[in-house]
């Protein structure tokens, strides 16, 4: 069973940035470099989407178009962490952020408690 907590949430300006970060323990056999990563965020009264996600190798990722050119997502597999990198942050932003790792093996994937990001002035 892994453990994912998510961090770096809060409250910023719109145009603003923030940087959150997933840190991922509980391995016994596979490590990190076995899950492909993904970023969801939910918004009140709203269906939880998909942000962004990255493979297990990082070589590829995918960004929904809402956040295209102003998100980036990274991991880093040495130390078990992922990241999101926002930036130009609108209103329309604004939701709790979700961190969720997937097996390349099978179907196990395990979800972060989420973290909430409010953009407003």
């Amino acid at each position: 069973q892994l453990q994912l907590v998510e961090s770096g949430g809060g409250l910023v300006q719109p145009g603003g940035s923030l940087r959150l970060s997933c840190a991922v323990s509980g391995f016994r056999r596979y490590t990190l470099d076995y899950y492909g990563v993904g970023w969801f965020r939910q918004a009140p009264g709203k269906e939880r989407e998909g942000v962004s996600c990255i493979s297990n190798s990082g070589g590829s990722t995918f960004y929904a178009d809402s956040v295209k050119g102003r998100f980036t997502i990274s991991r880093d597999n040495a130390n078990n962490m992922v990241y999101l990198e926002m930036n130009s942050l609108k209103p329309e932003d604004t939701a709790v952020y979700y961190c969720n790792v997937r097996s390349v093996l099978g179907p196990r994937e395990y979800w972060g408690q989420g973290t909430q990001v409010t953009v407003s002035s």
